[in-house]
């Protein structure tokens, strides 16, 4: 048995010897083909006569002092070199990243911007290589130049908040990506930082910029801050050739390096100059080094046998054929042996085609139907956009000069999600206008969307009016427009959520029977709302008129903010006039007399309107009740009548009236007795009585302020000139001037009657 052993081993050994020896040269005889982990092939090679003796950049160096041995370009030592092929002439290499980093102060910690020059016959991989920055604070530039000497400048910014924002995608949120061109001989990268880190300091004090090979890199929102801060370097590929021009010219010269069995490959240096270099592949079927010597591969020594039904047999040069078994025949394409039957299933075949052809048909059928429903469903839209007052919207933006801001667009699909398909469980309230839903969007963000009624012929006028008005202010007892969506049968405009609903609401509670708002919260919500009204009249660039102040429009949030709403009515006033002339427009009860007969709109209209929701705040009643006795039935009528019988006490609302403020109440009430005159020159502005109301809420916080006999001139200094409470209801009771007190009052109630007449139903 021993002398057996010895002789199958022996002859293992001559078969691997042999099969060692068959295997193709990578390196030039009596040269080294590995330093470390990397393989160096010729025409790269370490030491003399070992690398292409036309480019001394194939000359490479072993350094033996790394641990593994590391491998560079004699000519740039402090490149590493990891990986070399053949097959796509390749090189890959590790460069330096870019950092730029600061401290707490905003200072630079370390700023690295590393350079690359490469040498000749290598260029940048533009396909293989990516350009990446990562930070929350990151504008990345890279430049570098072709071998046209054409200088190329790209780059990304890469802006977040907080690390809860950031996605594991180079989106631009912590990390953005470009794509390099190809043919760059040298590369810088420069970083720079906005707000040099400071508000993302606690996660992200540092910048990162590279150029890496394509999948070496995934970027992590969970660590990749941390990664890239202990990282040196990453791997870049280098496409090389082995000679310059095509391969039609390089196969005419004795330089011509690709040896038998090979074939030469064009690639592309530089498309705008037409340069071109070439590198050498084996033809298919032969192995080895192309520069060298490609040999013949055996096939059919494959661990799966190509013919697969049959004998395979090497032919070379670089083929094989194949004798197929019983029962089976050659596939010429393919080069292998397939089953082969004679008799042919004509029904099957048949039957096959019908089903693959009434497949193609409907597959055909359905992508028409997709495609018309598609096209209808853009007419649509766009007709929407049209009946909407979309084309209207653009031309008042064009006419203000993009001096407004534009509003967010909102899709059709994420209002009708945010509402649950507008179901009635979501709806905030309803008018005249249309119906409010609450909204749920992206993120939770909580929202009032506003659906007109279908059919109304001024809604896309209103509609539109609402947006230009409320895109040019910015006043916080406002409520703010979010955006609108024009693609829907009816237009929706989308606002800030106000969580306590309307005043209106508030006074008229009829579940409890009484008001939940105290005398303190009433006086506050009048001056934030008259503060608004005055804003819009004196300090917007072009005065606006509400036209339709009235409690339901007053909204209030989480701490009784007055929120003013609804701006469908409102219109701008030129500079250059001081009323316009429009069709009668706003709510029974709140409208002004002299705008009802003139149809001259000004600014004392909006005044004379707020004078009804000061009569509202004072007597807890609604502005006009036809339940109500004759007298009392118009709220504006019956204060004014009231304060001129000296009874005002008895109509003010007894729970939230009392000695404390009984002295306010009576001021607001004479405050509201001068709005609601007949004649609009008669009333005072919205800024005079937004300053009136303002008073009397830091008279009532401050009671010392009332000591108006201890030291009047200071009173007067710091509130302004006080109501002549006495002097006024003398007026307005006759005692002055009986006559004219008593024509103003007849003519009012006269007007009044002329306005309820036509309108009982409402607006």
């Amino acid at each position: 048995m021993a002398p057996l052993l010895r002789m199958l081993l022996m002859q293992l050994c001559l078969m691997g010897v042999t099969a060692i020896q068959t295997l193709p040269p990578r390196a030039k005889p009596n040269c080294i083909d590995r330093c470390g982990n990397v393989t160096i092939p010729y025409p790269f090679g370490v030491g003399d006569d070992c690398y292409l003796p036309t480019n001394t950049w194939f000359n490479l160096i072993c350094n033996l002092s790394t641990t593994p041995p590391s491998t560079h370009w004699s000519g740039s030592p402090s490149i590493t070199i990891t990986d070399i092929s053949l097959a796509e002439a390749e090189l890959q290499i590790m460069v330096l990243i870019a950092k730029d980093c600061y401290n707490h102060a905003g200072n630079s910690t370390l700023r690295i911007s590393p350079r690359l020059w490469v040498p000749p016959a290598f260029t940048i991989s533009g396909t293989k290589n990516k350009f990446i920055a990562v930070g929350c604070d990151t504008h990345a530039l890279f430049r570098g130049y072709r071998r046209n000497e054409k200088m190329f400048r790209t780059g990304c910014m890469s802006i977040c908040d907080d690390r809860s924002s950031i996605s594991d995608s180079c989106s631009g949120i912590g990390c953005c990506e470009t794509a390099i061109p190809s043919g760059l001989k040298n590369r810088t990268i420069v970083l720079s930082s906005y707000y040099n880190h400071t508000y993302i300091m606690e996660f992200n004090p540092c910048s990162y910029a590279f150029i890496v090979q394509d999948g070496q890199f995934n970027f992590s929102a969970k660590t990749s801050f941390e990664v890239l801060n202990t990282t040196k370097k990453l791997p870049m590929i280098l496409d090389w050739e082995i000679g310059e021009g095509p391969c039609d010219a390089a196969k005419k010269r004795d330089d011509y390096a690709c040896s038998v069995n090979s074939k030469c490959i064009n690639r592309n240096v530089d498309v705008e100059s037409g340069k071109s270099g070439y590198y050498c592949q084996c033809f298919p079927g032969f192995e080895g080094n192309p520069y060298l010597n490609c040999s013949d591969i055996n096939e059919c020594n494959a661990e799966v046998n190509p013919c697969e039904n049959g004998r395979c047999e090497n032919r070379p040069p670089g083929n094989y054929s194949c004798t197929c078994d019983s029962g089976y025949k050659k596939d010429g394409l393919l080069r292998r042996c397939i089953p082969y039957h004679k008799e042919k299933n004509t029904f099957l075949q048949i039957s096959l085609g019908v089903s693959i052809g009434f497949l193609v048909l409907l597959v055909v059928v359905f992508c028409i139907y997709w495609k018309v429903n598609e096209i209808r469903l853009i007419k649509l839209k766009e007709m929407h956009f049209k009946q909407n007052g979309g084309l209207m919207l653009q031309e008042q933006i064009r006419a203000h000069g993009g001096g407004m801001e534009t509003p967010n667009i909102y899709t059709a699909e994420e209002l009708k999600k945010a509402t649950n398909n507008y179901h009635e469980d979501e709806i905030l309230g309803e008018g005249g206008y249309g119906t409010v839903f609450k909204g749920v969007l992206r993120e939770n963000k909580v929202v009032a969307i506003k659906k007109s009624k279908a059919g109304a012929p001024t809604q896309s006028e209103q509609f539109v009016n609402e947006v230009i008005i409320l895109s040019q202010i910015n006043h916080r007892n406002v409520v703010k427009l979010l955006g609108c969506c024009f693609e829907t049968e009816v237009p929706l405009l989308v606002y800030e959520y106000i969580t306590h609903g309307t005043l209106s609401e508030h006074i008229f509670n009829k579940e409890k029977g009484s008001s939940s708002l105290s005398w303190e919260l009433r006086l506050k919500i009048a001056s934030e709302s008259a503060g608004a009204l005055a804003y819009l009249h004196s300090s917007a660039s072009v005065p606006i008129i509400h036209r339709d102040v009235k409690t339901t429009n007053i909204l209030l949030d989480d701490s009784y903010t007055a929120k003013v709403s609804d701006f469908g009515a409102s219109r701008f006033i030129p500079l250059d006039q001081a009323q316009l002339e429009t069709l009668v427009q706003g709510t029974l009860g709140y409208l002004d007399p002299e705008y009802f007969h003139t149809s001259e709109l000004t600014e004392k209209s909006d005044v004379y309107s707020f004078g009804v929701v000061l009569a509202e705040l004072l007597t807890s009643r609604v502005a006009l009740s036809f339940s109500r006795p004759e007298k009392e039935r118009c709220l504006a009528n019956f204060l004014v009548s009231s304060i001129e019988n000296d009874c005002l006490i008895e109509i003010l609302d007894a729970d939230i009236v009392n000695e404390k403020n009984i002295e306010t109440a009576q001021q607001v009430a004479y405050l509201a007795r001068r709005c609601l005159s007949i004649k609009g020159e008669e009333r005072p502005t919205m800024k005079e009585v937004a300053m009136e109301l303002e008073g009397m809420q830091i008279t009532g916080k401050h009671p010392w302020v009332n000591s108006v006999h201890s030291c009047p001139e200071e009173t007067e200094y710091l509130l302004g000139s006080p109501i002549n409470s006495e002097a006024y209801v003398g007026n307005v009771r006759g005692d002055v001037d009986h006559k004219g007190s008593s024509a103003t009052t007849s003519g009012y109630d006269s007007m009044q009657i002329q306005m309820l007449m036509p309108y009982e139903d409402g607006r």
